[in-house]
């Protein structure tokens, strides 16, 4: 009998114990010895978010991890001086969305303002209505992923184009050789996606609605970043170093001590 009430004595003191040291997390207490530590990585992606929200990118309908790589490569673009300095104008093309989808945004990042969101065509090559293959071969006519740069505007066979330097060696680095570039496309339409369920597509170029073209290149030409995101488990980059953008926006944190919780 005393061997159970033991038993029984150190269970109820036990569950007193957890109780007592439990609380939802957020709860603050009144020990000043007890401090959040927020790291830089942390720091980096409540900034990412506050430019997300700003923007109201949500709304339409970017993905957040998909803008938080963007951004990511912006600023890792900056510290290899591949950028101006006064650069503040990103591209994000999401090929994980429908091409029904308007999936081509244009932020600007000190603005923290959405410029313009609309329709973009993926390659022959990488798919129907999604694109789900991506390759950086000529004739291939298909999509490339990765960080680009936009460079100068010039008229070709599709009218006024904008050139597009790709920065992934191996997945997007033959994009000038290739000829990929943004232009018009009388494919790219509602009317397109209303007749046949889909846009129309390229030989691989990220092409957009004529009535848009201008609006597009004027906005993003001239070393501006450019990143075309899409299903693919081999794509990497070394513009996605995420700790090393966190440290260029933080540079002086390590591990910032916040309000007692």
């Amino acid at each position: 009998m005393r061997k159970n009430f033991w038993w029984i004595a150190c269970a109820v003191l036990l569950f007193s114990i957890t109780i007592i040291s439990w609380r939802p997390a957020g709860t603050k207490t009144t020990d000043p010895s007890v401090k959040t530590v927020v790291s830089t990585k942390d720091l980096f992606e409540k900034y990412v978010e506050d430019l997300y929200q700003a923007a109201q990118l949500q709304q339409a309908g970017l993905d957040e991890v998909v803008f938080r790589k963007a951004v990511t490569g912006f600023i890792n673009l900056k510290i290899a001086n591949k950028l101006p300095q006064n650069s503040s104008i990103i591209t994000v093309v999401d090929f994980n969305k429908s091409s029904r989808e308007k999936r081509m945004w244009i932020v600007d990042l000190i603005a923290k303002h959405l410029l313009l969101n609309t329709w973009v065509a993926h390659g022959q090559g990488s798919g129907m209505d999604m694109a789900n293959a991506f390759s950086n071969t000529d004739e291939s006519h298909q999509s490339s992923l990765g960080f680009y740069l936009t460079d100068d505007v010039y008229f070709g066979k599709h009218g006024r184009s904008l050139r597009l330097d790709g920065l992934d060696e191996g997945f997007n680095s033959d994009a000038r050789a290739r000829e990929i570039v943004v232009h018009a496309a009388p494919y790219v339409s509602e009317s397109t996606i209303a007749h046949t369920g889909r846009l129309g597509r390229s030989w691989g170029c990220p092409a957009v609605s004529p009535e848009v073209s201008n609006t597009v290149i004027d906005d993003i030409k001239g070393k501006t970043v450019f990143f075309i995101n899409g299903n693919d488990s081999t794509y990497n980059s070394k513009y996605l170093n995420e700790d090393l953008s966190a440290s260029y926006i933080f540079p002086d944190t390590t591990g910032t001590k916040i309000a007692s919780r």
